[in-house]
């Protein structure tokens, strides 16, 4: 029993050591933000009462039922309900009815509401994907940038383990008299520099990684982590596009635009519905309605004519049915003036038609401007990662000569540093450009309509 114990344990253990060192993938990362970001899932409530908008567009155009029902008590001087006549009798009255009603004609104005709360639906649901799209592009440049920060700390590492070689070997030259001191201070002074450059490169890195888990509303920064991925420059097929093709994809498919679009049949049919105003509205209704009273009288039948009438008060089912009745009708109202209410109504929304479409045309603007900007981006950064890349080719060829010149005492160490700070940049510039040019493709292919993946 103590063993199988143990064993529980030691499996709990693991258990939750792994949860803890959970490591997270560039794509766990956009699909964990898009499905717990508290802005996303604000705009989602606000699609969901769109929903409701329309299901009261729908109840607009059936017909109304209301029901009542009262009681009622009168003591002293009344009006008999039943014969309309003054008593002094203590009476109790309950009444009921069903009142229906349907507007027949309002100028098409619910039949548009209904057309525009589907329209506002549509036009939160492409408001709602728009802000996921952004969400993702968020989370890429936030993932790459902790990946390029801990690429830095790694050839700051290796970096400072060739330093520490160099001012091993220049220790035992400067014991033996080889070398002067000077030249073993210089080389402790890099290591020193390297030292700072790791420390603060790993404060870029846990800062970089905070950032991504507020991206993703994770509080819990110390288990935080990214998994192991050496990211090289994905194939990419984009540039064999225009951009100008690029923008007609983008055109087709981006929920910024169909939003944009959505906004401006919104404010057309807002106009279509002031309008409305101006057309006569025509209603029909139906009640039907009874009442019992404890005092109600009628005249019993008698076989004699001449006699007096006698009476009786019947029971209250059968009030229900003596007294009964129905009501029916239409009503026509034609609007003839109202202060200008309605013109200045139609006129607001010409306004607002007006301007819905000139933001829609800011916004292709835009985005035309933004994809020339992603295309002429992924070119630059393109060539700068070219560029840096046989930067950094040369700067090892040159500090490779620099070493074999050192070595045999024919360059002081301060030169010698200096041949190795020059790599170190070099290095760190291949870095930065490779990741920059790699978030630039990915944001042209998003705009393609291509979803954000390094593989």
């Amino acid at each position: 029993m103590k063993n199988k114990l143990t064993l529980l344990l030691a499996l709990f253990a693991i258990c939750l050591a792994n949860a803890q060192m959970k490591k997270w993938t560039l794509e766990e990362c956009v699909t964990y933000a898009v499905d717990n970001n508290l802005t996303i899932e604000q705009f989602a409530l606000d699609l969901e009462t769109a929903k409701i908008d329309r299901s009261d567009a729908i109840g607009n155009l059936l017909p109304g039922l209301n029901g009542n029902v009262s009681a009622s008590s009168n003591t002293g001087f009344s009006i008999n309900p039943t014969t309309n006549l003054p008593t002094n009798q203590t009476q109790n009255n309950v009444n009921g009815g069903l009142t229906a009603n349907m507007n027949l004609f309002d100028g098409l104005r619910n039949f548009k509401q209904l057309q525009r709360a589907k329209i506002n639906a549509l036009a939160n649901q492409y408001r709602l994907e728009d802000l996921k799209d952004d969400i993702r592009l968020q989370v890429a440049n936030a993932y790459l940038q902790v990946v390029s920060n801990i690429e830095q700390v790694k050839v700051f590492k290796a970096q400072y383990a060739v330093t520490e070689q160099d001012l091993q070997r220049t220790g035992e030259l400067v014991e033996s008299g080889v070398v002067p001191r000077g030249d073993l201070l210089e080389i402790e002074a890099t290591a020193a520099t390297q030292e700072q450059q790791i420390i603060n490169g790993e404060s870029l890195v846990i800062i970089a990684k905070v950032n991504l888990a507020q991206l993703l509303q994770i509080t819990d920064y110390e288990n935080f982590d990214i998994a192991d991925e050496d990211f090289d420059v994905p194939p990419s097929a984009i540039m064999n596009n225009s951009a100008k093709s690029i923008f007609a994809k983008a055109m087709e498919f981006r929920n910024d635009i169909k939003f944009s679009e959505a906004n401006v049949d919104l404010a057309e049919k807002d106009l279509e519905i002031a309008r409305g105003a101006y057309l006569p509205t025509l209603g029909a209704f139906f009640n039907y309605g009874t009442r019992y009273s404890d005092v109600a009288l009628i005249p019993v039948a008698g076989l004699d004519p001449s006699a007096p009438p006698e009476f009786f008060t019947p029971s209250f089912k059968d009030q229900l049915w003596i007294f009964d009745g129905i009501s029916y009708g239409a009503q026509l109202n034609v609007p003839i003036f109202n202060g200008w209410s309605t013109r200045n109504s139609v006129k607001r929304s010409k306004i607002a038609l007006e301007r819905t479409k000139l933001q829609y045309e800011q916004d292709k603007l835009a985005l035309e401007a933004d994809i020339q900007q992603a295309y002429v981006d992924v070119t630059t950064f393109s060539k700068a990662y070219e560029a840096a890349q046989k930067t950094l080719e040369a700067r090892r060829t040159a500090y490779q000569y620099a070493k074999e010149r050192y070595d045999v005492g024919l360059m002081n160490a301060f030169d010698f540093q200096q041949a190795q700070a020059r790599v170190d940049n070099a290095e760190a510039d291949v870095i930065r450009t490779k990741y920059d040019y790699i978030f630039r493709l990915k944001i042209l292919e998003f705009f393609y309509g291509i979803p954000i993946s390094l593989d």
